[in-house]
């Protein structure tokens, strides 16, 4: 059939072909957009003619973002919706089927933006599945895997292919998201990705196996960093969540995370010292559950961080086998009387006392309430007399909410305890009480509660009950919660912080929300206002074991009534803190502020781009910078000319792929925050914003997090190099060069650049004061127990050779007088002790001067750790002899203050 119109003079396509052609070379798109419609009406079969053209056209053209077919073809687009009687259908059959064939084969790596019109124009979708899926496979064999994927999407034609030889060529050119895109919304798919990815995070998984079946896919070594079990396993449970998968299902990851999960509550319980025996007893069965090698690891964990009574209790209480036990355990056992080879979890809720001890007392803040006054709302009725005194008009709430630390093994977090303090009592909702949390009458209670205006809710940083909220009760997705008459304390702490800054008299100082205190958040603006942070030793409770504990209670309420006590006060004499007299106008401005920021995100992105403004975010005060700086923080790269950075001007945050690499930039003293293995890698943009940091990541994540906090301010590196090599190349990207006075000038712990320096004499009384050091120690004694404790803490120690002279170099930090130590408790101004247990008594003998970071109370001291740090990175470190002469200057001024 002919489907010329009726000015058609029958056009031959080459010549059309030559005449757009030289005019896109003119780069004239006017006059080819009017030539383009012009000779489409003149071709005597557009449809066969379009093919022609397209075929006859260059591929990817140096400088140019789309190729002349691509143009074509839009323009034809254009012109065949004017043209509604050109159809493929019209045709005959046999020369419709041939045009698509022609028009399938078009669709390969060099044209991909053809798909979607060739598709529609050529109805593809209409073709034989056997024909689409052998051109599909033709695409796999040329490599063009990702073509194929995007193909069989937009043909529907996944369950036609084999999901492996889709996906994981993809996944190992880390492009998992097509892969994602490839299997969503075929369930039996999804549960494909989901378990071979879990399959790869197998300790007896290798890469050969994959290289065997993709023998000509070319995989780069960064790719290869990408297929690591803890990535993979990052990747997995985020999947099992996205795909609503049980997590039954991949085994191997879950196990992976729960090992990571154990090593983290080791780590507080046994080195950090920063978690209850009970807590840590009820948050380790949890993890460990009934998987049979994270029990072995357990027992041998506790062998070397506690001792052979305590892993013997516990491998009687798994029943581990006698060959998998590590050597001593069983001898251990059978040495134990019958009273200690049970673990006692204890059961202090029906022993303790409401009123804690003296010491606490004057150390924490304390609810002025008697335990009579807080009541456990675990019933309908009882949630109905909460309510009539809770939404009294006029009346002023706390609100907290506590939920189950899952350490990432479940990434949704269900509350599990909702507190509501009025004045003189609190509530405590227990949503974990048989069918009160999706009772009606509580799911009722919660949309009022919020939505009543004439009921102040005071919270902190609420965000984050928020979003637990959401995933508690399902119905606030679909029917959004109303918020109003909220008063989040969090913004009005952070202006206290912006007035802080201002009355500095010592010039200008940058402050953070915690910054310089061994408290935060909360606990911070407690202390500040009422004088006395609060005690967060039960925040990582077991907040869905019942009965919970006086201790669990008392922080509870305390977490929600404290609210109203900094609220009374702040309100009482708001210009004390540099507020005004409104305090509800901060929250609504800060609304207001982040409505702004979305609405001109483009505007403020461009300023950016032309320096019109210092990339800052708006909970954080900066002091003036330096043009260099403002550059740095703005993402722009130092140009060669420019001179060097000191590593203080550098101000990075390193995702949790890249801790390794954190620790080694913080060790050459650049300020560096660490993600933990738990947090999503979204906290890294929030960070980056609020704290005009950098963001140094690798793999899938760069792209997400770079979109969200502008070009040149997120740093993509390679997994497959060391950390050594990472942070050489970040030191010459942003042109800091360290030198030997900045390596340790920052708390390798904390993150914290101000020391106090502790002489050896001052040192050994504060060791005697504690009973760490006996009288009658002998310098044998010493030199044994010295060794002792370095077999021990083998990854803290850095021994140093025998010396009487003073350390080599002066640390570029801020110094502390040593006057600002409390003489009898030994804690900072910031209320962190001195870890006095981490010093060897031995050391005393050889050490003349400790370093004590103020900020955690971490004891360091010379040795041959740097040394070794020196020999790492000699090759971009600023060595010079003025240095090196003003060391001893430096620590006879800092032992003299």
């Amino acid at each position: 059939m002919n489907h010329t119109t009726p000015e058609a003079v029958g056009l031959d396509p080459a010549v059309l072909t030559d005449q757009l052609f030289e005019l896109w070379n003119w780069k004239d798109l006017q006059t080819l957009h009017l030539a383009a419609l012009q000779g489409f009406s003149k071709l005597s079969e557009p449809l066969e003619a379009l093919l022609t053209i397209l075929e006859s056209c260059p591929g990817k053209q140096k400088g140019r973002s789309n190729t002349l077919g691509h143009y074509i073809l839009m323009e034809f687009q254009t012109w065949i919706n004017e043209h509604p009687q050109v159809t493929l259908s019209s045709l005959p059959e046999q020369q419709a089927m041939a045009l698509q064939h022609r028009a399938l084969s078009l669709l390969t790596d060099s044209q991909p933006s053809f798909v979607d019109s060739l598709i529609n124009i050529y109805q593809l979708s209409s073709l034989d599945l056997a024909i689409l899926r052998l051109h599909i496979e033709r695409l796999q064999t040329l490599n063009c895997y990702k073509e194929a994927v995007v193909l069989s999407v937009k043909l529907n034609l996944q369950k036609e292919m084999n999901m492996e030889e889709m996906c994981v060529p993809l996944i190992l050119q880390d492009k998992i998201s097509l892969a994602e895109s490839f299997v969503t919304g075929h369930s039996h798919l999804e549960l494909q990705l989901v378990t071979l990815l879990d399959s790869w995070c197998h300790p007896c998984f290798s890469m050969e196996a994959i290289n065997k079946q993709f023998p000509r896919l070319s995989v780069s070594k960064h790719c290869v960093g990408q297929v690591k079990p803890k990535i993979l396993t990052k990747h997995v449970l985020r999947l099992v969540e996205k795909f609503n998968i049980h997590q039954g299902l991949c085994p191997n990851a879950l196990h992976k995370r729960r090992q990571g999960s154990l090593r983290f509550l080791m780590y507080k319980r046994f080195v950090e010292k920063g978690m209850m025996d009970e807590n840590w007893s009820d948050h380790v069965q949890y993890v460990v559950a009934d998987d049979l090698e994270l029990q072995i690891q357990l027992v041998e964990m506790l062998v070397k961080y506690s001792g052979l009574q305590k892993a013997s209790q516990w491998s009687l209480r798994y029943k581990i086998p006698r060959n998998r036990l590590p050597h001593g355990v069983w001898e251990t056992q059978q040495s134990l009387p019958p009273h200690l080879q049970q673990v006692h979890l204890g059961d202090s809720a029906q022993i303790e006392e409401w009123m804690p001890s003296e010491s606490h007392r004057q150390k924490f803040y304390q609810v002025p309430i008697t335990k009579d006054k807080v009541h456990l709302v675990d019933t309908p009725d009882a949630l109905q007399r909460c309510r009539k005194i809770v939404l009294k008009d006029g009346g002023i709430v706390g609100v907290d909410m506590e939920w189950q630390p899952t350490f990432g093994c479940i990434s949704t977090q269900k509350v599990a305890l909702i507190q509501l303090a009025v004045f003189e009592q609190a509530f405590l909702l227990d949503l974990c009480a048989n069918g009160l949390c999706q009772h009606a009458d509580t799911i009722s209670f919660i949309r009022s509660f919020f939505s009543t205006r004439n009921v102040l809710k005071l919270g902190y940083g609420m965000a984050g009950d928020l979003k637990c909220l959401l995933s508690t009760w399902r119905q606030f997705l679909e029917e959004p919660l109303k918020m109003e008459g909220v008063l989040d304390l969090l913004n009005i702490h952070q202006q206290i912080e912006r007035g802080t800054v201002k009355m500095t008299q010592n010039g200008p100082k940058e402050v953070l929300v915690g910054e310089d205190s061994a408290d935060k958040g909360l606990s911070l603006l407690v202390k500040q206002v009422l004088g006395r942070p609060l005690d967060k030793t039960e925040q990582m409770s077991n907040w869905e074991k019942r009965p919970l504990r006086i201790s669990q209670i008392r922080y509870a309420v305390a977490d929600a009534y404290c609210l109203l006590d900094v609220y009374s006060v702040l309100s009482s004499n708001p210009a004390r803190f540099g507020l005004p007299a409104d305090l509800l106008s901060i929250s609504s401005q800060s609304e207001k502020c982040g409505a702004k920021k979305h609405k001109d995100k483009r505007t403020k992105q461009m300023n950016q781009a032309h320096g019109k403004e210092e990339c800052q975010g708006p909970q954080r005060v900066s002091p003036p910078r330096s043009d260099i700086e403002k550059g740095l923080l703005c993402g722009k790269k130092p140009s060669e000319d420019s001179p060097a950075l000191p590593p203080q001007q550098l101000r990075v945050v390193c995702d949790n792929m890249l801790q390794g690499l954190g620790r080694y930039l913080r060790c050459l003293g650049v300020d560096v925050v660490m993600l933990e293995n738990t947090d999503d890698h979204r906290e890294a943009a929030i960070l980056a914003q609020t704290e005009g940091r950098v963001i140094l990541t690798c793999g899938q994540p760069y792209q997400s997090l770079r979109s969200q906090v502008g070009e040149g301010r997120c740093l993509s590196l390679d997994c497959s190099e060391k950390a050594r090599d990472q942070a050489v190349r970040v030191l010459r990207h942003f042109n800091v060069q360290p030198t030997h006075n900045d390596i340790f000038s920052r708390c390798q712990a904390c993150n914290s650049d101000q020391y106090v320096a502790v002489p050896r004499e001052d040192m050994a009384r504060m060791l005697k004061q504690k009973g760490f050091l006996q009288d009658q120690d002998t310098p044998h004694t010493q030199q044994k127990s010295h060794q002792q404790e370095e077999e021990k803490l083998d990854d803290v120690l850095t021994p140093t050779d025998e010396t009487s002279e003073l350390p080599r170099y002066a640390l570029h930090c801020r110094w502390a007088p040593l006057s600002g130590l409390d003489p009898d408790t030994l804690t900072f101004p910031g209320g962190a002790p001195i870890q006095l247990h981490t010093v060897p008594p031995g050391l005393l003998s050889r050490i003349l001067l400790f370093y004590v970071c103020t900020r955690c109370g971490k004891v360091f001291w010379e040795g041959s750790h740097f040394g070794r740090v020196l020999s790492m990175f000699q090759e971009v470190l600023n060595i010079t002899d003025e240095d090196s002469e003003s060391a001893a200057a430096h620590i006879t001024k800092a032992q003299q203050d």
